[in-house]
């Protein structure tokens, strides 16, 4: 029996460091798995494997380091 897709239908553009992106390389030559299925199973599943207090002091740290978008800041612009 052929395994089953899980369809994702959300696409969206993402930019990483070269870090992030070296250990999505990384987890992909161990799991076979591609970039959209790793990060799926990595946000999907992130409160079974992620300690809150520790998840909370990474990005408070990264805020404190490279601030956090103003309010909507994040919004697509208008295409005219």
């Amino acid at each position: 029996m052929p395994a089953k897709r899980l369809p994702l239908p959300k696409r969206f553009s993402a930019a990483l460091t070269e870090e992030a992106y070296a250990r999505l390389r990384t987890l992909n030559e161990k799991y076979s798995l591609g970039n959209n299925y790793l990060l799926t199973v990595l946000l999907e599943n992130l409160d079974t494997y992620a300690d809150d207090k520790k998840l909370k002091q990474v990005f408070d740290a990264f805020i404190e380091e490279y601030g956090a978008p103003s309010p909507g800041g994040m919004k697509k612009a208008n295409k005219k």
